[in-house]
């Protein structure tokens, strides 16, 4: 999969909007507490992003894009919940990678799929700025809290398990 096109998406999107943020380049990394270390920002400054499937009836199921921050787990319950599915669990990678555009461990807090509902847990946006990887492994990205609030247009719920 070329991550680069979604990472030029963003990153035009970003510029499009005026938004503050900046690139940080690094060693080429997808796992949350490792990627931490070399951007070194805090876990919580980090938006984790899982894409969830849930069903909603028989032959019925949603896809969720759950950001939660970095010290934290996705409660697979409340987004199911939330949802008003009768069941949730990851999604294939197969799938993830389709509807969020880049690969796992990538995996921006942005929807450009509208078969992907952004859903984002409120704590992470107590922080002033927010980190993910950029669509690629080699390259994050830190970005005001504020823009990407505007931007990204998120529904917010208490979707993440306590550290």
């Amino acid at each position: 999969m070329d991550d680069h096109g979604t990472h030029d998406k963003l990153i035009g999107l970003l510029e499009e909007r005026g938004a503050v943020h900046r690139i940080i380049e690094h060693e080429p990394e997808g796992a949350t507490e490792a990627v931490n270390a070399l951007r070194g920002n805090r876990p919580e400054q980090s938006a984790k992003c899982i894409v969830v499937m849930v069903k909603t009836g028989k032959k019925t199921k949603r896809y969720v894009l759950a950001v939660v921050p970095g010290d934290r787990r996705v409660d697979l319950g409340a987004v199911k919940a939330l949802l008003g599915g009768v069941y949730a669990g990851f999604a294939t990678p197969e799938v993830a990678e389709r509807l969020a555009g880049s690969v796992s461990g990538t995996i921006l807090p942005f929807s450009f799929d509208p078969e992907l509902e952004l859903v984002v847990d409120p704590a992470l946006l107590e922080e002033d700025e927010l980190f993910f990887n950029a669509a690629r492994l080699d390259r994050s990205l830190a970005l005001r809290t504020a823009d990407y609030v505007a931007i990204a247009e998120p529904r917010t719920a208490p979707i993440a398990q306590a550290p």
